[in-house]
């Protein structure tokens, strides 16, 4: 308890599991904690004087299930294991804390997803208008820094969702919360100031990656918060890792000018990796390109399509690579089978610069270098710049693999003390203790046959527990022919259990043999593992090549599959889309059924005024212009027959709206603030999508606002635009607006239905089909017919300059018509609402003609 004391002093706010033979124990107010969150069974131990204590415990092979569920719930924990052999201490086993896990930091196969990252990330103040962010994946080693303005922090934060910040408590009031409050919360981690000095951080980098300047990291001059924050980042990585982290790679610095800001709001609306109503199950941009057959291919893909980019040369550069695999199935065929077989490595170097790789992860290392090796001689035939460099970087790393084959069994366990890790023939002193092992194992299987003939005793028995070793067993009934060497060792219900010296000797044999080959073969493979983090340099580099080629494959499978075209990218304005497609929308349906369209903006023609009712497509098209825009800034092709499409800075997208209850905004305080966003942050090479703007408020408010901000967009921005809207009144700004076009969702009406034909052509719509949508959406029909005589009164006191419906309107509910009369008001003849009830075939030739005299009748009296 004094050790348990010790330790929970110096990790106040974390749950300690404290390791006690073959369980962790929870003590005191962790204890109460851990039996709460963990619905464990609430016990008290005895502690002397000071009375009991309560207690509650998980078994150290569930450690993982439990921590899993803790850092889910935001908490910290410390590991305190015993770090001495129990049969060797002198007194009380020692325990240290050898790992802290919390949400950011954490190593666990448990707590890890194959396809997501896991960031913590630190955090420190440039000035007022800038932050220096560092986020480090522990897992993989990965170090990405950047240099973000002050008021793009949350569009930061929401793009890399990091489980754990790191700041000081001055900055960490200032943190930006999510804007819909809907977002996972990272644990905020506060650290004192003097991590944070520049001089402390400077050493603390140079130091952790061995050099002798930060100039040979990337640092420039006025580096300074890039400095601060990296340096105390990786301060807190090792107060979590006590026993190092041989495996992060040197700092990625993302310098401004290379990658695409992409806000909440955007990466909300276009669903790039999470569907819109989060728990819905909806397709989301990631789903649809993710093909990649390997772990890091699909954290890498997450990267690209959350970082695009705006670099033309970069964009041209992967375009190039794609094509090579597009353009060659065989090639791309080869490539995608070989990386289906390769295992996650850059977490198996993480798992080896930790000392914590298993013999399965070190076989799946051995394995997938296997099939890395003739990579190269595959992609011989590739054309492009890319393909050639990817090439030279792919490491098969051929001395690792042979030292792996030599040392592994070829079925490893998946835990070393299972026994059975090294190979036979790879050291001779385990090699001679595994026979003498086997020896007296045989040895022993054959006494009991020996010891049989001898006794007399037919059903005589060898058997062995864990408890009392090996033993004889005879039945009571053969009791008296138990010879007098036979020494009894247990007694049972009905049988003796006994031993002879000379069983004694051969199972001392074997015990002291298994003891030296656990021993010896643990001292081996960690020999083996030590070797092997030497290598983790080049097992990341593979790594990372691996990983592009896995995306670039994709990319080009569903490139193939999907009917994409390689977009014409180019640093001008115009944006030309023939026949565009949604690439997510489409997989959900067959692709003769998707209606594609044509989109054009130009500088003289760079804002659409899109109209069409509800249900028709109109947020379907916002939407696949911007995912086009952005799959070609990844280096993707995309679903269209021909895109020309600039390279845009940002890409901004307002498409519907909700309230936001947890802070306090409604629906149209969203949208205001979102637009607000668009208009401060929108410049000439951004690309605009807006839907509905002013429709949380009064009719007049929201058309006014609308016109407003388009003007706006028009006149001062100069972004290329595409504004779906209700308002009518809008098209009105193509014939005062340059650069103002009309276009329309078309619709075709059908009687009183309307069918919605997805087709957008030139012009605008000229009126909202609001009721026919509400027809086919189960109103009512005395309600429906009721609109309709509302919208007339309406639609006649406007065009006669009247007041409204107070004025010009009698107010009469729609209940109180004659049926007949609210018959034809829904836009159906009487005579036709009988003549469904009419069963022909039992009509009899007189009741059928009387029929027919009658409904004539009633036709002539309605008119």
């Amino acid at each position: 308890m004094q050790q348990w004391r010790d330790v929970k002093s110096r990790h106040p706010d974390a749950l300690v599991f404290f390791r006690v033979g073959d369980f962790y124990e929870f003590f005191n107010q962790d204890a109460e904690e851990g039996a709460r969150l963990l619905g464990l069974t609430l016990t008290s131990r005895n502690n002397g004087a000071a009375g009991d204590v309560p207690l509650a415990g998980v078994p150290a092979k569930a450690l993982d299930d439990y921590l899993a569920r803790l850092v889910r719930l935001g908490r910290r924990v410390a590991i305190c294991e015993q770090v001495e052999d129990p049969a060797l201490a002198k007194g009380i086993v020692r325990r240290e804390v050898v790992e802290m896990v919390t949400p950011g930091t954490v190593l666990h196969d448990a707590l890890l997803e194959p396809g997501k990252n896991v960031w913590v990330m630190a955090l420190v103040p440039d000035g007022e208008t800038r932050v220096g962010t560092a986020a480090l994946d522990l897992s993989t080693g990965q170090l990405e820094l950047r240099l973000v303005a002050a008021d793009h922090l949350a569009s930061e934060l929401a793009r890399t969702q990091p489980a754990e910040l790191v700041s000081t408590e001055a900055f960490a009031s200032a943190l930006p919360r999510s804007t819909d409050g809907a977002g996972p919360t990272p644990l905020l981690t506060l650290r004192p100031d003097w991590i944070f000095h520049p001089e402390g951080a400077k050493e603390e980098l140079l130091r952790s990656f061995a050099v002798h300047s930060l100039e040979g990291l990337g640092f420039h001059e006025g580096d300074t918060a890039l400095i601060r924050a990296a340096g105390a980042l990786l301060h807190y990585v090792r107060e979590t890792q006590p026993s190092g982290v041989g495996h992060l790679s040197p700092p990625r610095i993302h310098r401004s000018g290379s990658v695409m800001v992409l806000d909440e709001m955007t990466v909300r609306n276009l669903e790039l990796v999470e569907p819109l109503r989060a728990g819905t199950g909806g397709a989301t941009l990631l789903q649809v390109l993710g093909r990649t057959g390997t772990p890091m291919g699909a954290r890498l893909l997450r990267w690209w399509v959350l970082h695009p980019r705006i670099d033309a040369d970069e964009i041209w550069a992967r375009q190039d690579a794609v094509a090579d695999l597009f353009d060659d199935p065989v090639l791309r065929g080869r490539l995608r089978d070989a990386l289906d077989h390769v295992g996650d490595l850059e977490r198996i170097a993480g798992r080896l610069g930790t000392e914590r790789a298993t013999p399965r992860e070190l076989l799946s290392l051995c394995r997938s270098l296997a099939h890395i090796e003739p990579l190269p001689g595959v992609l011989t035939p590739a054309r492009s710049e890319r393909s050639s460099e990817l090439r030279t970087r792919l490491d098969p790393m051929t001395d690792v693999r042979a030292v792996l084959e030599g040392a592994l069994a070829d079925d490893p366990p998946a835990v070393l003390a299972d026994g059975g890790v090294i190979r036979e023939g790879y050291d001779a002193e385990l090699d001679d203790l595994r026979r003498t092992r086997d020896g007296a194992v045989d040895f022993i299987a054959s006494l009991q046959e020996r010891e049989r003939q001898r006794t007399g005793i037919g059903s005589l028995k060898v058997g062995y527990n864990r408890v009392f070793g090996y033993y004889l067993e005879v039945t009571h009934a053969h009791r008296g022919k138990v010879p007098d060497d036979y020494v009894r060792k247990q007694t049972l219900s009905n049988a003796e259990r006994y031993f002879t010296p000379e069983l004694k000797q051969w199972e001392e044999k074997v015990s002291t043999a298994e003891d030296r080959i656990r021993e010896l073969e643990a001292q081996l493979f960690s020999d083996l593992r030590t070797a092997l983090a030497a290598e983790v340099a080049r097992l990341q580099r593979t790594s990372r090549a691996v990983a592009e080629l896995d995306v670039l494959a994709a990319l080009s499978e569903v490139a193939r599959e999907r009917g994409y075209v390689r977009p014409e990218v180019h640093t001008g304005f115009e944006l030309e889309l023939v026949a565009g497609r949604h690439p997510v929308v489409e997989t959900m349906m067959a692709r003769e059924d998707f209606i594609p369209n044509d989109v054009r903006l130009e500088p003289g023609a760079r804002l659409i005024i899109l109209t069409g009712p509800n249900m028709a497509g109109k947020s379907t098209v916002l939407r696949q212009v911007g995912l086009i825009q952005l799959l070609a800034q990844i280096g993707s092709f995309v679903p269209a027959d021909r895109a020309r499409v600039p390279v845009v800075d940002r890409i901004f997208t307002r498409v519907g709206a909700s309230d936001n209850l947890v802070r306090g905004q409604s629906t149209f305080m969203v949208e205001m603030t979102e637009t607000s966003a668009i208009l401060h942050g929108a410049t000439e090479r951004s690309l605009v999508l807006l839907d509905e703007i002013g429709r949380g408020t009064s009719t007049y408010d929201g058309v006014s606002i609308a016109w407003a901000v388009s003007e706006h967009l028009h006149e001062r921005v100069g972004a290329k635009t595409v504004f779906a809207t209700h308002y009518h009144e809008l098209t009105q700004l193509a014939d005062l607006l340059p650069a103002a076009r009309n276009m329309n969702v078309v619709v075709r009406e059908v009687g009183e239905d309307i069918v919605f034909l997805r087709r957008l052509e030139a012009g605008g719509a000229d009126r909202s089909y609001g009721i026919q949508v509400a027809r086919l959406a189960g109103l009512p029909l005395e309600v429906v017919a009721r609109a309709r005589e509302i919208l007339a009164e309406l639609e006649g006191a406007h065009s006669a300059g009247g007041e409204g419906l107070g004025r010009h309107g009698t107010h009469r509910p729609a209940s109180q018509a004659p049926p007949d009369q609210l018959a034809l008001e829904l836009g159906e003849h009487p005579v036709l609402a009988d003549l469904r009830d009419v069963e022909v075939d039992r009509l009899t030739p007189l009741e059928a003609l009387n029929l027919l005299h009658a409904l004539a009748a009633r036709a002539r009296s309605r008119g």
